[in-house]
């Protein structure tokens, strides 16, 4: 039985056949689902601006998976109890199956995982991990979200790193007591780009409020109205009172207060840009962005023929797979660079281990309380040197350079 299957590298066909230009679908099988469920499977599709949720039966998905593997995406990963199977489809239509067996290598690091010292513990039941459905009543992980919990707890490792800056900011420019500047009057404010079903968003409330005492205001911002009810729902539920949603796009944004902290989990290609200019603008202290679906600069490469027969990326741009990663890293050198020019400390970090995600790369961006023209200036030359011999453009610069 196939638990589940991600689709990628969209063919030149795939919104004609789905009606979308979708850029990535993932579909995965309801563990709550029983025998009279018809919809057992539950399914997102994204564009590059917009994501869209779907249930499926097992005869849907089945037709699914064997009308458009190939034919609107290029690669399908599917998993099953015993195997992940990977389909990769060539330009000439051609398909290669490739099947790794799962062994108990993975039960072996999962037995290790539970023993870590986590910041949020299993055992404790934590009530908003009950809401999001990741924790039993009786404080047990889901078997299926233990990946969540896991990411959850390293994200909160990167709030608990940068708390002591966010203190050390506001008090030396404020002139707030250093052990305790945020009061009820003067909340950390939080602003969450793209927060989607909000996991991260209710754990940095949770973590904030309850383990490090402090008062927060937090606004998640996302495009989906129903995702957005729903996490207001918990939020009510929960008594965060700090806590509020809104339906929103990242390039219109325009909150009433000044952030302290802006945080940016897989906003898909350009919405990162939006946000980080956001922060920038309105002089964020710290910024945390994961960023996603980097496909602004890749589908500029793969219309430049010339760079491909003998530039100097040529050998990187005629394989699609690495031409597609070649512009991931540029997309995120050029967004540390100009955050680095705007007076920001920046440092490019692992997030989550690569054989949970590909999308693994967090930046952490603090701002610097002296500003300092030489580092700036620097920056500046390495972002202009890479633009210039890329010859594209980039979001977050034409950004900038905007009022």
């Amino acid at each position: 039985m196939i638990i589940s299957a991600v689709f990628s590298k969209p063919t030149k066909d795939c919104e004609r056949l789905l009606g979308k230009p979708y850029v990535k679908i993932r579909m995965w099988k309801n563990p709550s689902s029983g025998l009279m469920n018809k919809s057992c499977y539950e399914a997102e599709f994204f564009t590059s601006k917009q994501s869209f949720r779907k249930k499926l039966s097992d005869e849907e998905f089945n037709s699914f998976l064997s009308s458009f593997t190939g034919k609107a995406f290029k690669s399908v990963v599917q998993q099953t109890e015993d195997e992940e199977i990977v389909v990769m489809t060539n330009r000439h239509g051609e398909s290669k199956e490739i099947r790794h067996p799962k062994n108990n290598r993975g039960a072996a690091v999962r037995t290790g995982d539970r023993k870590k010292n986590y910041i949020l513990q299993e055992g404790t039941p934590i009530q908003f991990l009950i809401n999001l459905g990741v924790m039993t009543k009786e404080g047990k992980v889901v078997s299926q979200k233990y990946d969540k919990f896991r990411q959850i707890n390293r994200f909160l490792e990167f709030i608990r790193d940068i708390v002591p800056e966010l203190k050390k900011s506001v008090s030396k420019d404020e002139g707030i007591d250093l052990e305790n500047p945020f009061t009820p009057e003067r909340p950390l404010q939080i602003v969450d780009f793209g927060c989607g079903k909000s996991y991260l968003t209710f754990a940095v409330y949770h973590y904030l409020t309850e383990i490090e005492k402090m008062n927060v205001e937090i606004v998640g911002l996302d495009l989906k109205a129903d995702i957005i009810r729903q996490c207001s729902d918990f939020a009510r539920e929960l008594d965060y009172s700090g806590l509020a949603f809104q339906v929103g796009d990242a390039a219109d944004f325009n909150g009433d207060k000044k952030p302290d902290l802006v945080i940016s989990l897989h906003a898909c290609d350009t919405a990162t840009d939006y946000a980080l200019d956001y922060a920038m603008k309105n002089g964020a202290r710290a910024i945390l962005s994961v960023p996603c679906c980097q496909h602004e600069i890749n589908l500029q490469l793969e219309k430049k023929h010339d760079m491909k027969n003998d530039g100097p990326f040529s050998a990187i741009l005629r394989f699609g797979l690495l031409s597609e990663r070649l512009s991931s890293i540029a997309t995120d050198a050029l967004r540390a660079e100009m955050l680095e020019k705007n007076g920001y400390s920046v440092q490019v970090l692992e997030f989550i281990d690569m054989e949970h995600t590909p999308k693994n790369i967090l930046i952490r961006a603090l701002k610097k309380s002296v500003k300092n023209e030489k580092l700036e200036s620097e920056a500046e030359i390495r972002l202009n040197a890479l633009i210039g011999e890329l010859n594209v453009t980039q979001k977050l610069i034409e950004l900038s350079e905007k009022k």
